[in-house]
């Protein structure tokens, strides 16, 4: 595919309205140093800033017309056409090949696994457990005792190694398995929420070679992800404005499971257009979340 110069302008001019929109926030509060702890996961954790969210590319194999300022774009080659230039995923291989190894690794295997449902995030609670200090300076909802007997009372079935490395030693074996980083790719399944938020993180990784359009849906669906993450977290955020989802009770188990499978639908969409934008529709594959 050649987009024309006033074709890929016109996208990359949509794709700055779009980006500021949901940044905008974000910068207001870091121009007057207000933490929230909720959004600022987004930028600190993740650790990209805004502007590399703004930035748009066409995705792998697709030639910008008449693009001389992209000629010494990283993962950039020469186009077919005068000044042309296109986001080369070859290139991309052979100076990333383990970055690249690893991406196609944790997209493909977390995708042909089922879904599970049965975590109800308690993370969050697992980071807090018999702890004098917390990750954020708010109360827990519950109190402390309270908030420890939730966590006794239930099975910890965390699969994702970079939440279950912020475990409280005390609760690290409470959790069905002890992850590693090196078995990551071995455990991540597509029910879990951080799973979910880190296609954001995957996105980034490939740069140019996933569309703009499609880094701002990943970042999209991952900020609705964080949102249910922490109202389902033992903090007290009703100065947020954050209404909690309580899965300490049968009713706030349901409401979140009902949502997981929302999401693990929607990053099986995402991982399949990531593939597939990145290595191509004849090695893309067909997702799809089973019970």
């Amino acid at each position: 595919m050649i987009l024309t110069r006033s074709e890929w302008q016109r996208r990359e001019a949509a794709h700055h309205e779009r980006a500021d929109a949901l940044t905008a926030a974000h910068r207001e509060r870091a121009a007057r140093g207000e933490k929230h702890p909720v959004w600022d996961f987004l930028f600190t954790y993740y650790s990209y800033k805004p502007s590399q969210l703004r930035r748009w590319h066409p995705g792998a194999g697709v030639e910008l017309e008449d693009a001389p300022e992209r000629a010494s774009w990283r993962w950039y080659s020469r186009g077919t056409t005068p000044d042309g230039a296109v986001p080369d995923a070859a290139a991309f291989a052979r100076e990333k090949p383990e970055l690249a190894g690893l991406v196609e690794r944790m997209l493909r295997r977390t995708a042909s696994r089922p879904g599970q449902f049965g975590c109800f995030g308690l993370h969050e609670w697992a980071m807090v457990y018999r702890a004098d200090e917390h990750r954020h300076p708010v109360p827990l909802r519950l109190g402390q005792s309270a908030t420890d007997a939730v966590v006794e009372s239930h099975d910890l079935r965390c699969t994702h190694f970079d939440a279950f490395r912020f475990f409280t030693p005390e609760a690290v074996p409470l959790n069905r398995a002890a992850l590693t980083r090196d078995e990551q790719p071995l455990f991540e399944q597509p029910g879990c929420l951080h799973a979910g938020m880190d296609l954001y993180k995957w996105a980034l990784k490939l740069g140019p070679l996933v569309p703009g359009e499609l880094l701002l849906d990943a970042f999209e669906h991952a900020r609705d992800i964080r949102l249910l993450d922490m109202q389902a977290a033992p903090y007290d955020l009703a100065d947020w404005g954050i209404v909690p989802v309580r899965i300490e009770t049968a009713e706030g188990k349901a409401e979140y499971v009902r949502r997981q499978r929302v999401f693990a639908d929607g990053g099986a969409a995402l991982r399949a257009a990531l593939l597939g934008s990145w290595l191509g529709a004849d090695r893309s594959i067909a997702l799809r979340v089973t019970d």
